[in-house]
């Protein structure tokens, strides 16, 4: 999956990597406009004690937004971060196919007494949890009333609604995620890190929500300094959806 969008992207020049507490920001320049990505940071909590999480740091900038693109494949879950930010500075925008949706409503309204599997801990669960069938919560760190990801060979399988997060993308689980899912469910990819590329619809997901950097400027300080999503939100991020039907088909 990766392989097929990387190969969509056209080539930028890097103008900024910043990699916060919580969440990654990458600026390209592209023919059109400066555009920028976020992705959420992650690190690797069982390196060894003096390894690099980013072996390039300091060089980052140095690198085309294609060679940053790639990284989303790294091993290595920081350079993933820094990747997956570069790849949704690369996508071109879509404002046409963008649609007004609300991925808790759109999980409530097609998880109704149905099940539905979410892959990652939001804020929405306690309420969605009142509005479907049943909820199961699956979670790499799980809180309680979360079930373990490793839970997820059971559970997806047998979910009507399957919602992850982006997230899944960075850590390199999200092509095994989409596997388990039953043909009948629908799919959604959703929070800040989910590319808005129509390119995922051929890969089994029927509804991206992602977000847009409108204020590059305010959302990279907001990032450098430890920003939470609500605040890097309020700095300058529109939340937008894309849908099968709303999205241009992409070639490639």
């Amino acid at each position: 999956m990766l392989s097929h969008l990387l190969s969509t992207l056209s080539d930028g020049k890097t103008r900024h990597v910043n990699i916060g507490l919580h969440w990654t920001a990458v600026v390209i320049e592209t023919d059109e406009a400066l555009r920028c990505g976020l992705a959420s940071t992650l690190t690797n909590a069982h390196k060894r004690h003096g390894e690099p999480d980013a072996p390039q740091a300091g060089q980052l900038e140095t690198l085309s937004g294609l060679e940053l693109a790639t990284l989303a494949q790294s091993e290595q879950p920081l350079l993933a971060s820094v990747g997956v930010a570069a790849i949704n500075a690369l996508i071109p925008p879509r404002p046409h196919a963008w649609v007004n949706l609300n991925a808790e409503e759109v999980i409530a309204e097609h998880g109704a007494d149905k099940q539905v599997a979410l892959v990652g801990h939001f804020p929405f669960i306690p309420h969605l949890r009142t509005r479907v069938g049943e909820l199961v919560v699956l979670e790499q760190r799980p809180q309680p009333g979360d079930l373990p990801a490793d839970a997820s060979l059971a559970v997806i399988p047998e979910a009507d609604v399957v919602a992850i997060t982006g997230t899944a993308l960075i850590n390199q689980t999200l092509e095994g995620l989409l596997a388990l899912c039953s043909p009948r469910a629908y799919v959604i990819l959703l929070g800040p890190s989910t590319p808005l590329s129509p390119i995922l619809f051929d890969h089994g997901i029927d509804l991206l929500c992602g977000s847009v950097v409108t204020a590059i400027a305010p959302v990279l300080r907001t990032v450098r300094q430890g920003g939470i999503f609500p605040q890097v939100h309020r700095a300058g991020v529109r939340l937008v959806c894309m849908t099968r039907d709303s999205a241009p088909r992409a070639s490639g």
